[in-house]
This record gives structure tokens, sequence and C-alpha cells, in this order.
């Protein structure tokens, strides 16, 4: 057999799609369709149907109010032309699902790659419907590595101007502090190390000499902090303009990719990245307690846990040599399964005969102005009950539409704050349709996903659900459902009773900042 050419036509003889297999003008073509319309007539109602004109025979099949025609020579067999017709009469609603121009003009290109599958220089190809669809939706590896490479650069680059933005804070807090005491560079005289690589945790309640710590804005921090180096020893060096310019006009061109950057914005969590060091809260309080913890979750489809990973840590700075000689007191509850471990220089038989953190040497200080981690712990179970969110997705096709049921609930005895829910959805030409949702909701067509966001989970919203509705996909272009959120408190159940003088035994006043985020947190 040879095709000349395929079309999707209307009655009236308006060529929605059209393809040509051979070498034949554009106005032949469009004259042999023009025709078509004239010629049906004691066909029509038949299952397949074709015309014979003096040189081509028509064979085309009614689809709702349209129809799928072919354009063959006479000489073509009229059983490989009726199989023909019948493989792509099953190929057209893979790709329209509301057989209407509109929908059949949105999907042109779509349907045209889809023939030149079946039909290729007027002959037809030994393929069924699986195999159209999975070779015109076969995406480029070497595409998919070039992004991976990028973003793994870009994730690269924000790590390092992180660091170097950290190394200038802690490069201000020393000369404030020498400053202040009248002293040079501030030195640690014994021979601990910091505990670099703490990841991030705990959480604690507030006594009459422990203030509440609230972290403050960035921006008014770098105020605070250039003035009171300006008040004690003058304008200091800025930063060279090149290097300055150079950094902006980066960040520029991160913003046009569609990032999110920004001095006082958070980083977006990226499952695998390393977590950066906790920074010192700024106080004017002796003493600074940063207690962090990251929660890593993986939940399947069907509700159950695969694995949860929980790391924590406390980190200690001393803002005051008079301080520098300490003891933190801790008080814990049951932390059934969490593993804790403590600095090298850490008294371990203290620790752990009396729940006390304190150097070997007693009368040796902890070094000053310089963070010091002094306390790990981690967790990993397979108990559900343990996880603090609990996400179920329940996706379901229903004719010609996908409805899905999103819901999370609560299990956490503290608040989560910020709560965001990302659920992944195919490409779509107009956003899903949400038919309710406890929360907000935004759907981002750049990454083709929709963001359900909830600001606060407390006791009043213990557990919550979304609905909405997409052209009907499967059930697993919604997964992975990824989710973020931060709190301040932490699963591990530790908290700072009192920090007190080594030598005095009498209180020192400290800051207090707790913690609790994501690393990854999905459903798959």
């Amino acid at each position: 057999m040879v095709v000349l050419a395929a079309s999707m036509v209307t009655k009236t003889g308006k060529a929605l799609v059209s393809r040509q297999f051979v070498d034949m003008s554009r106005i032949r073509i469009e004259g042999l369709l023009a025709a078509f319309p004239k010629l049906v007539g004691s066909g029509t109602g038949k299952q397949h149907t074709y015309v014979e004109t003096e040189n081509v025979r028509y064979v085309y099949q009614p689809i709702e109010g349209l129809y799928l025609l072919l354009v063959t020579n006479k000489a073509s067999n009229i059983l490989e032309d009726l199989e023909t017709l019948r493989l792509l009469a099953k190929v057209v609603p893979e790709y329209v699902t509301d057989l209407h121009e509109e929908a059949i003009a949105t999907a042109a290109f779509d349907l045209i790659f889809a023939f030149d599958e079946v039909i290729s220089l007027g002959h037809k190809e030994n393929v069924n419907v699986q195999q159209v669809k999975q070779n015109t939706d076969m995406d480029s590896h070497e595409e998919k590595l070039h992004d991976v490479i990028i973003k793994s650069k870009i994730e690269d680059t924000k790590a390092v101007m992180k660091a170097k933005a950290r190394e200038i804070e802690a490069s201000k807090l020393e000369r404030m502090q020498a400053e202040r005491k009248g002293l040079g560079p501030p030195s640690f005289p014994g021979p601990i190390s910091t505990g670099g690589g703490m990841r991030s945790g705990l959480s604690s309640t507030d006594n009459d000499h422990t203030p509440t710590f609230t972290r403050p804005e960035p921006s008014s921090f770098g105020r605070s902090a250039r003035d009171q180096l300006g008040a004690s020893k003058g304008p200091s060096k800025g930063m060279q303009l090149g290097k300055a310019k150079r950094t902006s006009q980066f960040m520029d061109s991160l913003r046009a990719e569609g990032e999110l950057v920004g001095q006082d914005e958070a980083p977006m969590a990226v499952p695998g990245a390393a977590a950066p060091a906790a920074a010192a809260p700024v106080t004017t309080d002796p003493v600074a307690i940063v207690v962090k913890e990251k929660v890593t979750v993986a939940l399947d489809k069907d509700g159950g846990l695969e694995n949860m990973d929980v790391q924590g840590s406390m980190a200690l700075t001393v803002f005051a040599e008079e301080a520098a000689c300490l003891r933190v007191a801790l008080s814990s509850g049951q932390n059934r399964g969490f593993q804790f471990k403590t600095h090298p220089n850490i008294d371990k038989a203290l620790y752990n005969g009396q729940n006390l953190l304190g150097l070997k040497d007693p009368e040796a200080p902890f070094p000053t102005a310089t963070q010091l981690g002094i306390l790990r712990w981690r967790l990993q179970t397979t108990d559900e009950s343990s996880v603090p969110l609990a996400i179920n997705c329940w996706p379901s096709v229903s004719g010609r539409d996908s409805y899905v049921n999103i819901e999370y609930e609560c299990s956490a005895t503290f608040d989560l704050q910020d709560v965001t829910i990302a659920i992944p959805l195919p490409a779509l030409s107009t956003p899903p349709r949400v038919n309710n949702a406890d929360g907000d909701h935004r759907y981002d067509a750049r990454k083709s996903v929709l963001l359900w966001t909830i600001d606060l989970i407390d006791d009043s919203n213990k557990s919550g659900s979304m609905e909405f509705v997409i052209p009907a996909t499967s059930n697993d272009s919604f997964f992975p459902v990824e989710c973020t959120f931060h709190a301040t408190k932490t699963l591990c159940q530790v908290k700072i009773e009192s920090v007190t003088h080594t030598q005095t035994g009498a209180p020192i006043k400290y800051a207090l900042q707790s913690e609790l985020t994501t690393d990854s947190y999905q459903v798959v």
C-alpha cells in the first residue's frame, strides 16, 4: 500500500490535522481534501467506508463529529488501508480526550508525530498503540544529564556563597568581641576542636533566667554588627566593587531562570544536599545555644512508612570569657530508639551519670565567639506512629478525568509551620480544577506542580484534605509527593534545664534557638 496523506477533517471539509507521506505539492493535497466532502454519501453510517475517484481512494472512518481520513492510490491494498485506519483510530484518543476542533488543534503536533510513527514514506510500520505512545513520549537522556549538571552547579555556588557569608559574620563577631574586651582575636586555650558538620534540631522550655530567643531579621543583624564595629574602631574596609558586581550579576541570572534567590531568603530544601552549619544567634546574653533537628521520611503510596531518619545536634557559643567555664544541665523524656553522642572533649561519664554537658577538665573554659557542637543524636525507625505528619494521596480515574484526594494527619505534639505539600502533575494546558482545599493552593505551570500550603498546623487543624481534577492520566503521575515544614520544637524530647558556672555554681543566662526542619519528606 502507499498512503499519500492522513488527515482529520470536519464534516464540512475543514482539515484540522494533515500529514502527507510522499512528495506531493501542498496545493494538490489541499485539492484532494477539499473534494472529499462532495464525495461522501452512500458510505455514511458504516464502520469503515471508502470512496474512489479516477486517481485516488479515500478511506475514512467517522469519529464523533469528525472524519479520520486516509488518501491512498488506487493500487493500494484495501485490507491494509483499513488496518492502518483502525490503528490510527486507536492512536488519536491517546492524545485527544475531547474530540472537538479546539482539542484537535491544540494536540496537532502530537498527532502529526504519532501519524509519522504509524506510517513512514507511505507504508505502514509494524507498531502498536503502546509503541507509538512510547516513541513519541521518549525524552533525551543527554538533556536530563545536562539539567542535572546545571542544577548541581547552581546548588554548589549557593553553598559556597552561604559559607562565605557565615565566615564574614563569624569574623565580625570575633572582632566585635575582641574590641569589647580590649583583647586580640580570641583563641581557645585547650585542645578542643569545633564540632563542625552538626545537623540541626532540639526543643526546650524557658526558665526565669532563660529568655525566649527570637531570631533577628538578617538586615537588622547586619546593621547592629556594623554599628557596633563602627563605634569601636571606625570605618572598616568593605568588599571590593568588582566582586560585588559579579555576585550581583550571577544572582540576577539565577532569578532570570526562575530560582528564588536573595540575601534574606531561606534556601530551598534539596534531597541529599549537605545541611549548612547552624549559625549562633546574636544576643546580649553571655551564652547562646542552638539546637536543631532534621527529619527525613519516605512514605509509600499505601500509607505505610518505608523509612524515617532523624538527626539532631546541640551547639554552644560563648560570648563572654567570664562565662566560658560552664556546664549545661539537660532533662530528657523517653526518647525510645534515639542514639546520643557527645563531643570527644565532653565528659561522657558526667553526661551518662548526671545528664550534664561539661568539659573533662572542669577548670578549662569553652572557646569564645566560636560555635562548638557538644551533642548529637539520631533515630532510624519504621514505626508509623513516629511520623510527625502522615500524607495520603488517593488518585482515581472516572471517565475522562482523574480525581485526586490528598490528605494530611498531624501526630506531632507541637505546631508545624509553613507546611507545603507539592504534588507533581503531567504537563497541562490549563490549571487543575481544585474542588476544595483546607489551606491555600497554587499551580506552578513552569514546574508542572500543584502546591498546597498550610501556614500553621496546630490543635485546631490536625487533619485536612484537598481534592482536585485534571484530564485522565496514570496514577503514577502524581508521585512522588514532597513536603516541607519547620517547627520551633523537636522530635527528640531533650530540653535545657540550666546553664551554670563550673566553679561558682551560679546560673548563667543564655539565649536559645530551637528548630525542626525537613531534609527529604516524600510519598513515593
